[in-house]
């Protein structure tokens, strides 16, 4: 017994540790349920677990009239955690979804826009979209027969906590199902 518990207390911290990303996932557009980008020129995904194991690393949902929010979430460099934010109005069909659109100080869903915090239990930056820090989202697929959006991604944004700090995020890519 006491054998099993330690085999499993050294899996949970092999698993937990920082994996260093040196690539993107692949571009597909089946709902695989991937994400990732560059942030700064460092290649970003989802990863590790956060203080419940079982929360989700990535979700994507329908809200309102087929409005689409996907976060994305990376708890592998402990206590600092990452998430992207997308939020996309109306999405029923291919096209491109520019994030040039000024929301309130906490993302609200007036507009399309790009969010990235960083964050050690309360948040330590917030960068968001503007009408001067803009981006695009490009849908490749919108199927909402089977719940599958895909497409790429590219924003500039600013720190919303100090001196004009920009992100630049490239290289941006999803295929998630959609709940």
């Amino acid at each position: 017994m006491k054998t099993t518990f330690f085999t499993i207390l050294v899996f949970i911290a092999l698993i937990s540790c920082k994996k260093d990303v040196s690539q993107l996932p692949d571009a597909t557009d089946i709902g695989a349920n991937t994400f990732g980008a560059q942030v700064n020129g460092t290649f970003w995904k989802p990863q590790g677990f956060g203080i419940v194991p079982t929360s989700p690393l990535l979700e994507a949902r329908y809200i309102l009239n087929r409005d689409v929010i996907i976060n994305a979430r990376n708890f592998s460099s402990e206590p600092t955690e990452t998430e992207f934010e997308i939020y996309l109005k109306h999405v029923v069909a291919p096209g491109t979804y520019e994030l040039k659109s000024n929301t309130a100080k906490y993302p609200s869903q007036t507009a399309n826009y790009g969010y990235y915090i960083k964050r050690k239990l309360t948040p330590v930056n917030e960068w968001i979209t503007t009408t001067q820090y803009t981006g695009k989202v490009v849908i490749t697929k919108a199927d909402t027969l089977n719940h599958i959006v895909s497409g790429t991604f590219e924003f500039n944004a600013i720190n919303m906590y100090s001196a004009p700090e920009a992100l630049t995020v490239t290289n941006g890519r999803f295929d998630v199902k959609v709940q």
